[in-house]
């Protein structure tokens, strides 16, 4: 039977996600794996692993993302966290409730420009490639992301605070604490960085890599946002020759749906005139 299933990984900080890659091909013994949503090697924390045909799911995943920050003030960084050159600004002066309303200012949507020490690739290069051999930068151009929801934790005057952040995909939470920094008027970068939440994975049933890691596989259907439909052998049969099913008794106004038989996904469907029309299928035997 092919492999299909997910993985929640907490990835120790200090390495890349690819280096998580790397180790998981080697400890489940499987070339097929890939992630969703890169974690910066500063970064520890829930990283999304698909493995074998789990991979062409991954676009299917909640992208929403949850983190804890720690942020330093009164300096800039070249990388905007810890590892970079730091450049000092001006000694902070603001209070907790200062802070607090600045932080509440960036929730809804806002544009924001990517770091320079990043993954996005422009003309096919790597910006943090570029960055690490000082080449010159294109022109970065801003996106639109969306902070549900920035909560203080803790502050520690005069320079020390932590963060939650809810967000949305494709937010730098590195670029979010140097712009709360500048509205500050003192600067401020990235100390440690958790991310304690990535769609429906949390870090409180994350695992860490080991030899018994296929005891925590997680089954899609548990997992992806999608309306379930369960269907009989007949209809399994159909959709694995890349038939289309009539499913007239569907009433939500959802078009896309994951067919079910005997609790394992068989197929990713589109729903039109009453029709489940086949977009990905899955074998299970």
């Amino acid at each position: 039977m092919a492999l299909m299933y997910f993985l929640n990984i907490n990835k120790e900080k200090g390495i890349s996600s690819f280096d998580v890659i790397r180790k998981l091909r080697k400890v489940l013994n499987v070339k097929k794996i890939g992630h969703s949503g890169t974690l910066d090697p500063l970064a520890q924390g829930v990283l999304q692993i698909a493995v074998g045909n789990a991979t062409r799911l991954l676009e299917f995943l909640d992208s929403d993302k949850e983190y804890i920050a720690e942020l330093k003030f009164g300096y800039i960084s070249s990388t905007q966290d810890d590892e970079g050159k730091k450049t000092f600004i001006s000694a902070p002066s603001f209070d907790k409730k200062e802070l607090s309303t600045v932080l509440k200012s960036f929730t809804g949507k806002i544009l924001q420009i990517p770091p320079k020490y990043s993954a996005i690739k422009i003309n096919g290069k790597k910006l943090c490639d570029l960055a690490r051999k000082n080449k010159e930068i294109p022109e970065i151009k801003p996106r639109l992301i969306e902070i549900y929801e920035i909560n203080l934790i803790n502050f520690i005057p005069p320079d020390y605070a932590k963060i939650n952040i809810k967000c949305s995909k494709g937010t730098y939470i590195r670029t979010l604490a140097q712009d709360i920094g500048e509205k500050l008027g003192c600067g401020a970068f990235v100390s440690n960085l958790t991310r304690t939440r990535a769609g429906n994975f949390s870090i409180f049933n994350s695992v860490e890599i080991s030899p018994e890691l296929e005891n925590f596989a997680i089954n899609p259907v548990d997992v992806l946002n999608l309306n379930k439909v369960k269907i009989n052998e007949e209809e399994y049969k159909k959709i694995l020759n890349g038939n289309s099913i009539n499913y007239s008794e569907l009433k939500t106004n959802s078009k896309k749906y994951m067919l079910i038989y005997n609790n394992k996904l068989v197929s990713i469907a589109n729903l039109s005139d009453n029709i489940l029309k086949v977009e990905k299928v899955f074998k299970t035997e």
